[in-house]
């Protein structure tokens, strides 16, 4: 079976978008396409600034249109750690990530397959209990809809008999990533932003209160403002330190044929998504067509056919047995930090960045969109820290070797965990 994403099997067209073939001027030019640019883009094209966004490929081609689709509110860090590190707006605004996606959603009618069905963290081991009990008070102290469900009550949510427990979110929910970045890109057009798709930036430099980024043919955007909202893609040329600040992880997708009624009656009856607590776990969904969808943590190196997926497909049966034939194989490559943190950089006048999403972009990277279209337009602080030099991974060059082991290390602990 040949790879192809789901996703785009299912997804319509997006809006036709021209390739930049000459010099242009604008208030605020956002480099990248995916939920974190267009978002931005958008709200601040709505407040009356002139924005153009630059794509180097087409909007959703990289991670944020090959991604598990689940809307994800808060952070790694619990609430009570939040608190502790950055204070309780940083606690809030995490909190509100997944609302102020679906709110996004139902204020422009984004065709993009939302459910606000719920999520679920899920236990496999008893050893982790614990720690979701925790998180799942801390977040219902502060007034979130979140409930436990024990063994029980999560074979009936799953269908499954491997969970001991867990928690589920009931502001969180899932929706179609492709749908949705082509939904955006459509809006952002209509609210008046220039998208240009297929035109790398190949540099950028400072030249008085202007930036001026650069197109391999020679077209030019000057503006006073720039967002590299390029997070995991962002080239080596264009911001080093921004290109080495995080791991390249890949996240492995599948997609089973279409389940049949009895299987569907069966398999996560109610549709709410699930994640797995485990160090290296695991992620699955109801997908469009009713096919269940399954992701997880891949190695450090690209797959070049189906057969680097079959750690993948062995979740599936774990979790539900054989019988489900796989017929979508795809990856997307997602940013990670040490600390599992977002960075959000300012390294010089007129230029910001934010990258590390580390598996919680679909809510976070929209949400935070919306949270940088308002720091621009009226300095408003971010709800996060923001640095003025971007710290980058040590012994970069190294890191297939390292992530690949620390993946290992963390799989046999897994393991030996009761």
């Amino acid at each position: 079976m040949p790879m192809s994403s789901l996703w785009s099997a299912t997804a319509p067209a997006g809006p036709a978008l021209p390739t930049l073939q000459e010099s242009l001027h604008s208030d605020v030019l956002v480099i990248g396409g995916g939920l974190q640019g267009l978002s931005t883009a958008l709200h601040l094209a709505e407040a009356g600034t002139a924005v153009t966004l630059l794509e180097a490929a087409d909007p959703g081609e990289g991670g944020s249109g090959r991604n598990g689709g689940q809307v994800i509110p808060g952070l790694k860090d619990d609430p009570d750690t939040l608190d502790r590190l950055f204070g309780p707006e940083a606690t809030e605004f995490a909190g509100s990530t997944a609302t102020m996606l679906f709110d996004l959603v139902t204020r422009l009618g984004l065709d993009c397959d939302a459910e606000r069905t719920g999520w679920i963290q899920a236990a496999d081991k008893q050893v982790l209990l614990p720690a979701l009990e925790r998180r799942m008070s801390e977040w219902q102290a502060r007034g979130a809809d979140v409930g436990w469900l024990d063994a029980k009550a999560m074979a009936a949510h799953t269908g499954s008999h491997r969970f001991k427990g867990g928690w589920i979110d009931r502001r969180a929910g899932q929706l179609h990533p492709l749908k949705l970045v082509r939904a955006l890109t459509a809006a952002a057009l209509a609210a008046g932003v220039q998208i240009y798709a297929r035109s790398p930036v190949c540099s950028m430099a400072r030249q008085g209160r202007h930036w001026v980024a650069t197109l391999p043919e020679g077209a030019q955007v000057t503006a006073e403002r720039v967002l590299l909202a390029t997070n995991r893609y962002t080239p080596p040329d264009l911001h080093r330190g921004l290109s080495r600040a995080t791991l390249p992880a890949h996240s492995f997708q599948i997609a089973t044929r279409p389940l049949s009624t009895s299987e569907r009656a069966r398999i996560l009856p109610r549709r709410t998504p699930v994640s797995e607590a485990r160090r290296v776990g695991t992620y699955f969904r109801l997908g469009p067509e009713n096919r269940l969808l399954l992701g997880g943590r891949g190695d450090f190196t690209a797959p070049e056919g189906p057969r680097r997926f079959r750690m993948i497909e062995a979740e599936i049966r774990r979790l539900y047995g054989a019988g489900l034939t796989m017929e979508h194989y795809w990856y997307g490559r997602i940013a990670m930090t040490p600390d599992h943190r977002i960075r959000l950089v300012a390294p010089a006048p007129g230029l910001f960045a934010a990258t590390g999403f580390n598996g919680r972009g679909v809510a976070l990277a929209t949400a935070l969109g919306q949270r940088i279209a308002e720091h621009f337009l009226t300095g408003r602080p971010m709800p996060l820290p923001v640095q003025t030099k971007m710290t980058q991974m040590p012994l970069y060059g190294l890191h297939p070797l390292y992530g690949t082991l620390a993946l290992h290390y963390y799989r046999l602990r897994d393991a030996l965990d009761r």
